[in-house]
């Protein structure tokens, strides 16, 4: 059990489950993109750990590139996306894949979606390390996905509760 800030979290996703799936998301992009050069998007600042050990996993030439969005405030979705750093580079004519630590409501990613569009990429696909299919709110088509996982609250692995919590190796959930 973890204690953070004035919550308690018990283990959920170790971290060797949690690296087996890498590998596999990893050669799922090393198959679909042979012979090309996507562009990952890490959204931060969640996915930091896990486009990390994806993109060690990926044997394919591939760039990488970070945006910065925020819909979060203590442990509840806002629904309000807030971009605080935007992408530099130009996408047009790019496959690009985001990655995201979670993808629950939807919003977020779809907002990203919306902007990145715009900028005329050959390819999107999304990839999340984790999908909450039942605090979905808008329609998202996911094209990889590391867990299913019910809508509950996590931590870990990139994922935080009002910050902290991010620095632990494996994922870990609220206690009840």
């Amino acid at each position: 059990m973890k204690h953070i800030r004035d919550k308690f979290f018990v283990p959920f996703i170790e971290s060797t489950p949690l690296q087996d799936r890498i590998k596999v998301l990893a050669q799922e992009v090393n198959k679909d993109y042979a012979g090309k050069n996507p562009l990952l998007i890490g959204v931060l600042n969640g996915s930091f750990m896990f486009v990390g050990d994806l993109f060690k996993s990926i044997e394919i030439e591939c760039e990488i590139t970070f945006i910065r969005v925020s819909s979060y405030q203590s442990t509840e979705s806002t629904g309000n996306v807030k971009q605080i750093l935007g992408l530099k580079e130009d996408i047009q004519n790019r496959d690009i894949i985001i990655v995201e630590d979670i993808v629950d409501t939807g919003m977020t990613m779809q907002e990203i979606l919306g902007q990145l569009a715009a900028q005329k990429p050959a390819s999107i696909k999304i990839m999340t390390m984790l999908f909450k299919p039942d605090a979905l709110k808008v329609p998202l088509k996911l094209d990889y996905v590391g867990f299913e996982i019910e809508n509950k609250f996590v931590i870990g692995y990139g994922l935080d509760y009002d910050g902290f919590g991010r620095n632990l190796d494996a994922i870990y959930v609220l206690k009840e």
